[in-house]
């Protein structure tokens, strides 16, 4: 849940020229008071997240026998299912997923209609990002429900995680064990680094590398880093899941279309998208800062769907930090924001970013940026052509100079 009072604060006083100022602060201490009462469990102000789209006072006007009998049990059953008390929204998600899209699934194989086939698929699609960040949480904490019920923190991913259009386990590998030890740098094999990052050819070969590839290079890159068992395990992982659905569409072609191809596809794009909204913008005189290597998103719908997903440079200062804790983070640690020269969005999400990029629409997307530190006071213009030096390309020149301190593949 990104609190949309501090989005709205963040877009005012970032832009004004009063940044700093006693005032100014004072609403800063007042918006960090507020979300460590909404996330302290042992505070009344406490409130769990249970869905997405709705937050406790939405609740709390739901007909009173369906919240006293119904959902109120289910979030007081909840807070003890999952580790930590926020995060209800998990359990939640879990049910949901395993309550639609296995027995649509198994519906598919043993009844197929194409309508139902497509019907699926939207299903899919509209549930991929939410489950997708779930799983990002849980990869990143090693599970998301208390040891009770480990056996379900535990298998449900291979349940859902083909269905969803991931490969078994490698989203673990690629983003812990690679994306976040190299951070964007350029042995990470989903650096934007060598890209042209406003040019639709490069993104293609971005994604065609990821995409035909990553089974081969992930395996090469941890045999590279002496890591030989990850090496063993992804490879053994990603082949026996290209095998699993060789075999299954060889069986039963068109619900494996539906079911595990079409799902595939669809997050192996979205996944090169996704990164590459993330990791566009880099800065050209320091590339290896996580404040100048990735962005900040605020204000935006996708961060309530997708558990604050936008806040990408808070997470890669601190992997291991709650999601509901990011905009708090942001709070405590802004001035290391805006002397680090971190970029701050409004009112886009990673694919608008993504789309603007290659429509090479710098003037939208100086118009969704919120203007902190050095870039408080220049025009839309001069905020354009700013933006547009964090997408060029760089050289194996330029990688050796500014990664100087890192061995570069």
């Amino acid at each position: 849940m990104e609190n949309q009072g501090i989005a709205r604060y963040q877009s005012r006083g970032d832009s004004s020229n009063t940044s700093g100022s006693q005032d100014n602060q004072s609403q800063i201490d007042e918006q960090i008071s507020i979300l460590e009462a909404l996330n302290d469990e042992n505070n009344e102000k406490f409130q769990p997240t249970v869905f997405t789209s709705w937050d406790q006072e939405d609740l709390e006007r739901l007909p009173g026998p369906l919240y006293q009998y119904i959902l109120e049990p289910y979030i007081q059953w909840g807070k003890g299912v999952v580790r930590r008390p926020t995060d209800v929204v998990f359990l939640t998600h879990i049910i949901l997923y395993l309550a639609t899209s296995v027995p649509s699934a198994i519906i598919l194989y043993n009844r197929f209609s194409l309508i139902h086939g497509f019907c699926h698929w939207i299903m899919q699609a509209l549930y991929c990002g939410p489950f997708t960040l779930m799983l990002h949480n849980h990869i990143h904490n090693n599970g998301v429900l208390v040891k009770k019920y480990a056996w379900l923190d535990k298998t449900f991913p291979y349940l859902l995680e083909p269905l969803m259009g991931h490969t078994l386990h490698s989203y673990y590998y690629h983003h812990i064990k690679c994306h976040h030890v190299e951070g964007n740098g350029p042995d990470d094999l989903s650096s934007t680094l060598r890209y042209q990052r406003d040019d639709i050819v490069d993104f293609l070969k971005y994604w065609g590398r990821f995409m035909f590839f990553i089974w081969l290079e992930l395996p090469l890159y941890f045999f590279r880093t002496n890591k030989i068992r990850l090496a063993c395990e992804v490879l053994f992982w990603e082949v026996g899941s290209y095998v699993g659905m060789y075999v299954m569409a060889r069986l039963n072609f068109w619900p494996t279309l539906f079911v595990l191809l079409i799902p595939f596809m669809q997050m192996r794009i979205g996944l090169m998208v996704g990164n590459w909204g993330q990791h566009a913008l880099v800065d050209e005189i320091d590339p290896d800062s996580d404040y100048r290597s990735s962005i900040v998103l605020i204000d935006v719908a996708s961060n309530r769907n997708c558990f604050n997903d936008g806040w990408h440079t808070a997470h890669h200062l601190n992997p291991l930090r709650h999601w509901r804790d990011q905009p708090l983070s942001y709070l405590k640690g802004k001035h290391n924001y805006d002397s680090g020269k971190a970029l701050v969005f409004q009112n886009i999400d990673y694919i608008m970013m993504f789309v603007k990029l290659m429509q090479k629409d710098y003037e939208h997307l100086a118009g969704c940026l919120v203007p902190t530190g050095e870039n408080i006071g220049k025009s839309k213009k001069e905020l354009a052509d700013m933006l547009r030096t964090k997408t060029r390309k760089f050289t194996e020149e330029d990688i050796q100079k500014k990664f100087k301190c890192k061995k570069t593949s």
